[in-house]
């Protein structure tokens, strides 16, 4: 008879979710055992549970739909929750599956038995230990329900190893009970209408999540139109459609300074599925908030709502029409010489194929790519959300196993690609058509610039070794195909051109490293 981890796996797979990226450990071997029974399940191997988790954070942000991980007691979650905090802050629906000791052994204290619910309970909206091969389609399916629950969210189920081997009483597996986003509420929508009437000049709608969509969009820019109100996104956001076609939309900034002028004459703003922007870190001297002191902050819709139809309802109120993106200024020519941020932009910008996915881990090098990308080639856009670096390759794994059709970039910045470089082997081993463009500034340059920004002072000779990463330099050519990645290094930014060209009309991955 089928045991307990062959029931986990069929509820799974009756909830669509269909891809288990894994590290599994000897308490998981019975899930293995049958995950290798179920055909219809890909199994993706990541040597690191950074990656695992990263990469189901990718997928599920391209799909709409959970990933489950496979991790391997305490310790491997623990490796794990680094880019599960990214996922639960871009509201990713995941399923984590975490081996543990059999239940009578963990009185015993074994070298690996650890406070598991302790550790996941942080990065998790939904922890759950199985009390039993009877209870693991229950449990699976809540963990799956809480996952999709909008507006998505990191779940973890914790699976004892006698669980998985003994057989349930009964085999049934169960489906999930999902739950679709709430209704606008009308109080909401006719108080924005009223705001936006009142002060639409000093105001900003404040978007993020769904309400970052094409549709939702239209609706948006049609109500700054009406109105004279601007349209941002959060400084972070899961997932945007960008480049020709689209609206052009612009980001809350991400340095203080820059973010407080930009809000210093704006007297109100609304938001649709996102928080109100506050300074990435604390300052001396400098606020919090970046807003002004007596600026209104009102809700029209919060991320657990339907964004996209409180934007409707909101338009409608107002009696304004969705409205198309505009043709954005074409792509500026490509420039000559040493690689700069700004014609790291371009090029890339120029690169892009239509419908391609670029997972952005650019950091400092990469600041000027969204001003200078507005003409790119439709492409979809995903973003470090959470601040925890280490998340860009794994992001692209699972972007490239979601769709395979599409070409998939992975911009990303040397010193966060260290902490999940093992996701190139993932990246050879599934042949994923991602092309890695390393950005070699050899340094920490963010907490340079970080050092300076809290008013630490220079960095002498100590704080120097800790923000340098060229003594010695990492060969990231040779790491990329010690790990089956072919690869390149650029120093022009013409070289850079012609290597995004051969990269991308070839399938499988493909590292270029950027001397910037």
């Amino acid at each position: 008879m089928p045991n307990g981890a062959d029931l986990l796996c069929d509820t799974l797979l009756l909830n669509d979710v269909d891809v288990c990226f894994a590290n599994p450990g000897t308490s998981e071997m019975h899930f293995v055992a049958a995950l290798d029974r179920k055909l219809d399940m890909r199994c993706v191997l990541g040597l690191f549970e950074g990656v695992v988790t990263g990469a189901a954070d990718g997928y599920a942000r391209m799909t709409g739909k959970p990933a489950a991980t496979l991790l391997h007691t305490g310790p491997g979650l623990a490796n794990a929750l680094a880019n599960m905090h990214n996922a639960r802050r871009a509201n990713t629906p995941m399923v984590n599956v975490v081996g543990d000791h059999a239940s009578y052994h963990l009185p015993f204290d074994a070298p690996l038995t650890s406070d598991i619910e302790g550790l996941a309970r942080p990065m998790s909206r939904f922890v759950r230990r199985i009390a039993g091969a009877d209870d693991v389609a229950t449990a699976t399916a809540e963990a799956i329900a809480e996952a999709q629950r909008p507006p998505g969210g990191v779940t973890t189920l914790i699976l004892p190893a006698d669980a998985a081997w003994t057989d349930p009483t009964v085999y049934r597996p169960v489906k999930a009970d999902l739950r679709a986003p709430a209704a606008p509420d009308a109080s909401r929508v006719a108080a924005a209408a009223a705001a936006l009437r009142a002060e639409g000049s000093a105001t900003v709608l404040l978007l993020s999540g769904d309400a970052l969509q094409p549709g939702a969009l239209d609706h948006a820019f049609a109500i700054a139109a009406a109105t004279g109100a601007e349209v941002l996104g959060q400084q972070a956001n899961a997932r945007l459609e960008r480049g020709t076609g689209r609206h052009p939309l612009e980001r809350v900034p991400y340095v203080v300074d820059i973010a407080v002028k930009r809000f210093a004459k704006v007297r109100q703003v609304i938001l649709v599925g996102a928080a109100a922007p506050v300074a990435f870190f604390a300052y001396p001297g400098k606020p919090s908030s970046i807003l002004p002191p007596d600026c209104a902050v009102t809700t029209l819709a919060a991320p657990e709502d339907d964004t996209r139809a409180a934007l409707a309802q909101l338009a409608d109120t107002l009696g304004v029409a969705p409205a198309p993106a505009s043709a954005p200024e074409p792509m500026a020519d490509l420039p000559t010489g040493a690689i700069t941020p700004l014609s790291l932009a371009i090029a890339v910008g120029r690169a892009l194929p239509d419908n391609a996915i670029l997972c952005d881990e650019s950091v400092t090098s990469g600041r000027d790519l969204f001003a200078h990308t507005h003409g790119a080639a439709p492409h979809t856009h995903l973003q470090l959300t959470g601040g925890a670096i280490g998340e860009g390759l794994p992001l692209a794994v699972g972007a490239a196993v979601a769709c395979p059709d599409r070409k998939v970039f992975a911009l990303q910045a040397d010193g966060s690609a260290m902490y999940t470089n093992q996701a190139l082997w993932t990246m050879a081993r599934e042949n994923l058509d991602v092309v890695v463009i390393l950005l070699s500034n050899r340094r920490y340059a963010i907490l340079q610039g970080e050092l300076a920004a809290v008013g630490a002072g220079t960095p002498g000779r100590n704080a120097q070794r800790m923000l340098d990463l060229d003594q010695p330099a990492i060969d990231w050519v040779s790491l990329a195909r010690g790990m089956g990645v072919d690869g390149a290094r650029v120093e022009t930014t013409e070289a850079l051109a012609d290597k995004l060209a051969y990269a991308t009309a070839q399938k499988g991955p493909f590292l270029i490293e950027v001397m910037i």
